[in-house]
C-alpha cells in the first residue's frame, strides 16, 4: 500500500465519525416535554395575562415543540412560586414570569429567596401604573380626588386597593401619602384582576393598577384613569391624554414594574439560550406587539449582563423605597 493510501485509510474512520456525529452535535437543545410556566400571582392580573398570552402564541405560531402550561402560585405574595422554582435546580422545563415582587417579597418577609437564586433569562417589558377611580364617582382629576383623600385622612379614610402587601402598589401608595401628607386605608388583593373588579364593584375607592389590568373596564366605561406614574405620558394614541402624576399633582413619583422571565438555579446555558430565542420570537409576533400597545407596556427586551445589571439596580431601588416606606423586614 502506498504512503498516500495509508494516510487516506487512517483518516477515513475519523471522517465517517464526523459525518454521523455532526447531525446530533448540531442539534441545539429544545424542550422534550411540556414546560411548567409558573405565575407568582393570582389570575387575571398583568403577569397572568402575559404568561397565558405567551403560552397561546407559542401554540398558535408553533414556536415551541412542547406546550407551555401556565400555573398560578400566588401564595405568600409570590413566595410560593419563587420557592417552587428555586427548588428545581438544573431543571430545563420550568420557567417563571416575574413582577417586582421578585424584590419586594424577600425584602419584606425575609423568605429565604433572592433573584440571584434563579437563572435570569430575559426581561420582556416594563409595566406602568395608573391611578384609577370608579367612573361613577365625581372625581374628574387626580387633584380633586386627592383633596378628598386628605380631608378624610384622619378618620374614615379612602380605600386604596392593590396587589399584595408591601409590593409595588403599596410602595406607590406610600410614596403618594408621604408626598401629600395624606393617608389611605390600603386593601391588598391576590391579583390585579381582582383589584380592578373590586373598584368596579365600589368596594374600594381607588387603585394603582397596571393599565392592562383595568383596560377592559375602562373601555366599558366602568373606571376612570386620573394619572400615570411615569415621567412621560403614555405615547399610545388611546392613552396619551392621561396626565402624568407630575402634571396632575406636581409629584415626582414614578414607578415601572418588571415583566421578566427566569429559570431554576443552574439552568444549563443551552436551555436558557433556547428560551431567549423563543421569547424574542414571541415578542416579534403582531399579537404580542398589539398586546403591549393596548396595555401601555414598554417593550424592553434584555438578556445577559445587561439584564443582570438592571436587576442589581432595581433591587437597590426597592430597598431604598421600602426603607423609606417602613416596609423592610425588621
Amino acid at each position: 500500500m502506498t504512503r498516500q493510501w495509508r494516510r487516506f485509510a487512517a483518516i477515513v474512520p475519523a471522517l465517517v465519525l464526523a459525518v454521523f456525529a455532526s447531525p446530533s452535535a448540531a442539534l441545539a437543545w429544545e424542550p422534550s416535554k411540556p414546560i411548567e410556566f409558573v405565575i407568582p400571582a393570582g389570575t387575571g392580573g398583568g403577569a397572568d395575562q402575559m404568561a397565558r398570552l405567551i403560552s397561546g402564541l407559542a401554540e398558535k405560531h408553533k414556536l415551541s415543540p412542547q406546550p407551555l402550561i401556565a400555573v398560578n402560585k400566588a401564595g405568600g405574595a409570590g413566595a410560593e412560586g419563587f420557592l417552587h422554582v428555586k427548588g428545581k435546580k438544573g431543571d430545563t422545563h420550568t420557567i417563571i414570569i416575574t413582577l417586582s415582587n421578585l424584590f419586594t417579597t424577600p425584602l419584606h418577609t425575609g423568605v429565604p429567596f433572592n433573584w440571584k437564586d434563579l437563572t435570569p433569562v430575559a426581561r420582556l417589558a416594563l409595566d406602568r401604573f395608573i391611578l384609577w377611580v370608579n367612573a361613577e364617582t365625581p372625581y374628574k382629576t387626580a387633584k380633586e380626588y386627592m383633596a378628598v383623600v386628605k380631608e378624610r385622612s384622619g378618620g374614615d379614610r379612602m380605600k386604596m386597593a392593590g396587589t399584595g402587601s408591601a409590593q409595588e402598589d403599596q410602595i406607590i401608595t406610600i410614596q403618594v401619602e408621604q408626598a401629600l401628607g395624606s393617608k389611605f386605608t390600603y386593601v391588598p388583593f391576590k391579583g390585579g384582576g381582582e383589584v380592578c373588579v373590586n373598584l368596579v364593584g365600589k368596594h374600594v375607592d381607588s387603585t394603582v393598577n397596571n393599565p392592562i389590568e383595568c383596560v377592559s373596564h375602562w373601555k366599558a366605561g366602568r373606571v376612570r384613569p386620573l394619572a400615570v406614574f411615569d415621567p412621560e405620558r403614555i405615547p399610545d394614541a388611546e392613552w396619551k391624554d392621561i396626565p402624568t402624576v407630575k402634571e396632575a399633582l406636581g409629584l415626582d413619583v414614578s414607578y415601572n414594574m418588571l415583566r421578566g422571565i427566569f429559570g431554576p438555579p443552574d439552568m444549563p446555558k443551552d436551555a436558557a439560550a433556547w428560551y431567549q430565542g423563543f421569547l424574542k420570537k414571541v415578542m416579534d409576533t403582531p399579537e404580542f406587539k398589539d398586546y403591549l400597545a393596548k396595555g401601555a407596556l414598554k417593550a424592553a427586551y434584555s438578556t445577559g449582563p445587561e439584564y443582570v445589571k438592571w436587576l442589581e439596580e432595581a433591587e437597590q431601588l426597592h430597598k431604598d423605597l421600602m426603607a423609606k416606606g417602613g416596609l423592610l423586614k425588621k
